[in-house]
């Protein structure tokens, strides 16, 4: 007797959004210079600042998406088979994200020092090596600071995610349904409670008590998107209440330092009310009827969604690479290079090196991890 196949969820806007959330990520690290006359001009500064000064945004989106796509998956485990394989949920997220991971903190740690020596460089890496092994890097930037290897300092995110899987299949299999409400709302109150607490811009991005509100606020989408009203109510969503989301997000977006009162308790919330849109945006993509767009439309975007991960964690070696071919071709002296020339080679060789891992490195894992699977968000 042959074993079930696991059924599948496929949201199939997803892919695309998560291709956007890193590129406003890779746009916000990119653009660098240190030629003052380049710094100085106006439309390095528009550009640089006013259009991708809030890129990291893209990484509240990840959280957001994580909260829900695995709020909803471990929803529908528990639905159909009336328990969740907490060991199983864990090996699968292993088999995801341990591989690539640590190939960059082997690369943080010891192929990037060498190739520094390589080019008659200094390293002088302060990053401990403790907190990445056990997927508490985060808290090394509050200790040390920023890595001296860039790979390594995008790493921060992945660290809060890893600690809320290891957390949240246990909160969903052993909270009955209509109470979690009371947990996401209790979480969401604890993050602000430390947000007023920890005042400051380093704990507010980076730390795990401040930017788990936004997996909250993800998981709580997940659970009205499993009862009939909430997905009915989001099905029938009219275009001006979707125009008015957008302009909202996207005001945001462009606009948050400009919109930031200079108050602790417009701080305390702000991120939560961008997780709100962000959800907002999620739930209308994936379930609603009279969507202004559907970016399964953008095919080339949903492709490349499918390696953000690799992306996401091996885009400063694009930078890096094409920082240091631009400087020995001469090819960074001008504005257009460094905003146009110099960036999209970075974005090419991102995208071949992530290619290459997902095709060669990750994917064996991947079809392994399926093994595992009882309900996947694959086709």
């Amino acid at each position: 007797m042959t074993a079930a196949k696991p059924d599948k969820i496929f949201f199939e806007n997803l892919d695309g959004w998560r291709f956007f959330c890193f590129l406003s990520v890779f746009l916000y690290h990119s653009f660098h210079t240190n030629n003052a006359n380049i710094s100085s001009s106006p439309v390095y500064h528009f550009v640089k600042q006013s259009l991708f000064g809030n890129g990291n945004l893209g990484v509240n989106f990840f959280f957001v998406l994580s909260g829900f796509l695995i709020t909803y998956l471990l929803l529908e485990e528990k639905e159909q088979r009336t328990r969740i394989n907490i060991p199983y949920f864990w090996f699968r997220r292993v088999l995801r994200i341990w591989p690539l991971y640590f190939f960059c903190v082997f690369f943080g740690f010891v192929i990037f020092p060498l190739l520094k020596q390589a080019m008659g460089q200094t390293a002088h890496e302060t990053a401990n090596p403790l907190f990445f092994l056990t997927f508490t890097s985060n808290f090394d930037l509050f200790v040390n600071g920023l890595p001296d290897s860039s790979v390594l300092g995008v790493l921060w995110s992945v660290a809060i995610e890893e600690q809320f899987y290891l957390i949240w299949p246990l909160v969903i299999a052993f909270v009955p349904f209509k109470k979690l409400p009371f947990v996401f709302s209790g979480i969401v109150g604890i993050s602000w409670a430390f947000r007023v607490l920890y005042d400051t811009p380093m704990y507010h991005e980076y730390h795990t008590l401040s930017c788990m509100a936004d997996m909250a606020i993800g998981a709580w989408g997940a659970y009205l998107m499993k009862t009939d009203r909430g997905r009915a109510w989001v099905q029938h969503l009219s275009p001006v209440f979707l125009a008015v989301l957008y302009l909202l997000f996207f005001g945001v977006y462009f606009f948050r330092d400009e919109l930031l009162p200079g108050n602790v308790v417009f701080r305390m919330a702000e991120r939560s009310f961008t997780a709100l849109l962000i959800m907002g945006i999620i739930a209308e993509q994936c379930f609603c009827h009279r969507s202004l767009f559907k970016m399964k439309n953008f095919t080339l975007a949903g492709k490349l969604g499918l390696i953000t991960y690799g992306l996401y964690c091996l885009h400063f070696i694009g930078i890096l690479t094409a920082l240091n071919i631009t400087q020995k071709l001469h090819l960074n002296t001008k504005v257009w290079q460094v905003l146009a020339l110099e960036t999209l080679l970075a974005l090419l060789v991102t995208a071949g090196i992530a290619g290459i891992s997902y095709r060669w490195f990750e994917t064996p894992f991947l079809r392994f991890k399926d093994r595992f699977a009882f309900i996947h968000k694959g086709k």
